[in-house]
């Protein structure tokens, strides 16, 4: 029995910057989280016992025999890619619902890699594990994804991410005092609209339109730099609400798919309770936004959404990992 637990991510800035379309031509990127909330992945070798080859538990359970039966498009990609001929149960748990804009499909994606690799012995970087999760969503799957989600699943921490022209990608940790890593951490609320969506639509609604775009993703560029400057200063922690609202601004102009009334309504409602600035997470289109709140504004914050679910959260630093090795499933 192997398990993986594999991290979510919270992006701030340079979200869209990340797609093969618009880096490969100019570059990109992002400033991005893991946090403590994960996608587990249990997997193991099925006893020849049965009628079925290959069992898949998540929300639905699919029993087959063969990977071109299985119907979950992550788990038939992967199993084809890494050449699982050996029978199978794979299980998925996770701490947040699906399609919710925390990158939840990579950490599954990166997350499954990581448990195969350790079932067949094998040590897998988190660079090479970032890298397969990202060609296989993106060439063998054919989703409409940015590269983002599995680098931070795969490499965890408060990263700045960069994409270069040729493909390739470097990850540098943030450097901050730990007192004011604690600030920022503190000044950030999650909310759970309740809204779920597929990513790829979206996403391939702004891929068609990034060339239309290209002002914009500049100074969601910039902001990424700015971010990490006030971040490094001595500067009102403030400045990075401000800074979110005005992304915010920025990544609704990419597509009319990103936003919607009800994520407007909900917007404005903690804009007027004292939230600073924030911004739906992910393509757009529902799941979870985050706000910057000064902690003694948070409760009305709270009142003002209490239709919405709070996940109170920290950031983590560990990325995907085996955390049960048994390969003989003692």
């Amino acid at each position: 029995m192997i398990i993986t637990r594999t991290p979510f991510r919270i992006s701030f800035f340079g979200g869209g910057t990340d797609y093969a379309a618009w880096y490969q031509e100019h570059g990109g990127i992002v400033l991005s989280t893991s946090i403590d909330k994960y996608c587990y992945i249990s997997c193991r070798y099925l006893p020849p016992f049965f009628e079925h080859k290959y069992r898949v538990v998540y929300s639905k359970i699919e029993n087959c025999k063969t990977i071109d039966q299985i119907e979950h498009p992550a788990v038939r990609a992967v199993l084809t890619y890494m050449q699982c001929d050996t029978g199978l149960e794979i299980h998925h748990d996770g701490d947040l619902p699906a399609r919710s804009g925390l990158g939840s499909s990579s950490s599954f994606t990166v997350g499954l890699l990581n448990a195969l690799s350790a079932l067949k012995g094998n040590y897998i970087a988190n660079s090479d594990l970032a890298s397969q999760a990202i060609h296989i969503e993106r060439d063998i799957i054919k989703e409409n994804v940015g590269s983002q989600d599995q680098i931070c699943a795969a490499h965890g921490g408060f990263n700045r991410i960069e994409f270069l022209r040729d493909g390739s990608f470097r990850v540098d940790p943030v450097v901050l005092r730990q007192e004011r890593l604690e600030e920022f951490q503190g000044h950030l609320m999650l909310f759970f609209t309740g809204l779920s969506r597929f990513a790829s639509d979206i996403a391939k609604s702004k891929i068609d339109n990034l060339k239309n775009r290209a002002a914009e993703l500049q100074r969601m560029t910039e902001s990424v730099h700015e971010a990490i400057r006030i971040l490094q200063s001595d500067a009102p922690i403030e400045e990075i609400g401000r800074l979110l609202d005005q992304n915010w601004k920025y990544k609704r102009s990419l597509s009319d798919k990103v936003s919607s009334p009800e994520i407007d309504q909900i917007y404005e409602a903690a804009i007027k309770a004292g939230a600073i600035g924030g911004k739906l997470l992910g393509a757009g289109g529902g799941g979870f936004m985050v706000f910057l709140v000064k902690p003694a504004l948070q409760k009305k914050v709270s009142e003002a959404l209490s239709h919405l679910i709070h996940v109170p959260f920290r950031f983590e630093n560990n990325g995907s990992r085996v955390v049960l090795y048994q390969p003989q499933g003692l």
